[in-house]
Formats: structure tokens, sequence, C-alpha cells
């Protein structure tokens, strides 16, 4: 019992509280903005704080957000630590809910065999699509920070033109797919929520990547190309390995998130659905130090102030979004810190 208190009294002693500093930014930023466009503020704030937890559909929907930012979280955490940090999050949702949602409509397999080939080829197409970045770091030296944002760059617009040129777009307005049938839907665990079991498997994810990360010899090895990349090169670890692991993973993760959105929130993969999930995971894994298991209570911090910013914006009629808002003040504030430090050990981008 003694160890365990004093294991868990060393965790939260390495958890600096400036990781929280962000979040709270962010609350302010929206306490500021109530009190000066809400018409009614005191109901507004009342609201942020309380009504988030009283609704199930709100609650529900807190919660299956976390989920997103828990798996796609995990997959930012694994690239940084790795010291390959996967800035294409964007592309790589949209894609694997794109593949996904292709596959649930087009493959004329058993219903489970289908749900299950979708899944699979989901994740392989983000995982494709980080490994193009880890080719061009192995054969031209290029930045990983830079090819995956440029490679997810142009992946989008690909996306957004097969679906408009879909022979079945005309029935969605050439914005999306067509709905998947009902057996490809995951059930909702708290109705009229889109809460679903993915909540779950991300938890599970959560774990198990902390375990990797932190209680195994290739997680020990991972983290060393995190902070002394030559010293690894000294023990004689394999950097082709390290790139191509790290990344493939990352981009699975992504992917895998945009196919529980398209089978669990959406039914359909339709243009921009993927919005801010990938930049809100790198928001969870630089909060949470990249520690997958801090990514947890972190999501579901990020994902209340989001949902609750949401709320409040629909129900007090604002004009503009405040969450949107919100997200872009989190991000910022721990973009310009972070860069600051890169600067500092002349990392450059």
């Amino acid at each position: 019992m003694t160890k365990s208190l004093n294991r868990l009294t060393r965790y939260v002693s390495r958890f600096p509280l400036q990781t929280l500093i962000s979040p709270a930014l962010g609350v302010a930023v929206c306490i500021l903005l109530i009190l000066g466009f809400a018409a009614h503020p005191l109901s507004a704030l009342r609201s942020l704080f309380t009504d988030t937890f009283t609704s199930a559909y709100y609650f529900g929907n807190m919660l299956n957000t976390a989920a997103f930012l828990m798996l796609a979280g995990c997959g930012s955490a694994l690239s940084i630590k790795g010291g390959n940090m996967n800035l294409g999050g964007e592309g790589q949702v949209y894609a694997g809910g794109f593949t996904g949602c292709i596959i649930l409509n087009t493959a004329a397999f058993p219903p489970a065999i289908t749900f299950f080939l979708a899944c699979l080829g989901s994740i392989l197409t983000g995982a494709a699509m980080a490994i193009i970045s880890a080719l061009l770091k192995e054969l031209r030296d290029a930045r990983v920070l830079l090819t995956t944002f440029l490679v997810s760059a142009a992946f989008i617009p690909l996306i957004d033109g097969l679906i408009t040129a879909s022979k079945n777009s005309s029935q969605t307005n050439m914005l999306a797919l067509p709905y998947i049938a009902d057996v490809y839907k995951l059930p909702q665990l708290l109705p009229p929520s889109p809460l679903t079991w993915s909540f779950f498997a991300a938890l599970v994810i959560c774990l198990a990547m902390w375990y990797l990360i932190f209680r195994t010899q290739a997680g020990r090895t991972l983290r060393l190309w995190g902070t002394a990349p030559d010293f690894a090169k000294y023990c004689g670890y394999s950097t082709r390995a390290n790139t191509y692991l790290t990344l493939a993973v990352s981009g699975a993760l992504h992917s895998l998130t945009g196919f529980f959105a398209v089978t669990g929130t959406y039914y359909t993969c339709h243009k921009g659905f993927y919005t801010n999930m990938g930049w809100n995971a790198l928001n969870v894994a630089l909060i949470s130090k990249s520690n997958p298991l801090a990514a947890i209570p972190v999501s579901l911090l990020l994902s209340w102030i989001f949902t609750s910013a949401s709320r409040v914006s629909l129900t007090q009629g604002f004009g503009f979004d405040i969450a949107g808002i919100v997200q872009s003040v989190i991000l910022f504030s721990i973009a310009i810190p972070f860069f600051a430090r890169s600067g500092k050990k002349g990392v450059s981008l």
C-alpha cells in the first residue's frame, strides 16, 4: 500500500501544474466572451459549468469527443516520444473516415467481415500516409514535421474531390458519401447522444500505449530516440525502424479516429467532419507531456470545455463559434512556449 501511494505521489509530482495553464486560459477566454456578448451572462456562465453534466445528450457528446481526443492524442503522443512529430492528423483522420465509408458502402461481404475490412482499410490508409513522410525522411532527410503537414494538406482537397466526383454524391448534394447501412452503425450507449463503445476502446488503447512506452524495452528505445537521437544511434538502434514504426502507428490511430467518427457519430464521410480533430489531438499530447495515461483526464477536460462552449454559443444565440476561438487560444498558448524551447535547443522547422 505504501509503495503504491509513493508511486502515485511521484507521478503527480512529475505532472507539472503549468500544463493546466492552457486549458485554464481557454476557460478564461470563454468566460470573457460570455460576459461581453451573452444576452444573459449569469445564466450563460451557470450553463457553461453545469448544464453539460445534467443533459444526457451533451454529457454523452462530451465523452464521445473525449474518445476521439484520446485516440488521436495517443497517435500524436507516440510520434512526439519517438522524435517524429506528426502534424498530419487532420488529413489522416479524414482519409480513415473516407476509406472506411467507401468500403462499408461498396463491399458485398457479410456485415461482420465488411466492418472488419473497413476498419482495417482505414487503419492502413492512415499508416500509409504517415509512411510517405517516413520514406522522405530516410531517403531525402526531409523533416517529418513539415512533410506530414504537407502530405495531409495534399490529401484533404483530393478527398474532397473524390467525394464530389462520386457517382452517388448527387444524393447528398455533393458534400458527402451515402450514409452507411444501419447494420454498420455502432450502437448508442446514452441516447440520444452519439456515445458508443469506442469510448472504452479509446481507454484501452491509452492504457496499452502507456504500457508500451513506459514499461517495455521497445518503449525505452523509442523514448531515447525522442530525447537523445545521437546517443540512440551510438547505441546501434535502428533509426529506420523507429521512424517507420512511430509514424505508421501514429497515422493508424488518427485514421481509426476517423473510422469511429463515421461509424458512431456521422454515419457518412462528409466534407469537413475532421476539422480540428488533428490539432485538438496535438493539444492533448502536448498538455499531457506525451503521456497516454495523462491523455485520459486531459481529453476529458478539453472535451468538456469544447462541448460546454459550443452549447453556450448555441443557446445564447452567438453569431460566432466560441468553441473555435477557445480551441485556437489553447493551441497557440501551447505552441508558443513549445517552439520557443525548441528554438533555444537549436531545433529548426
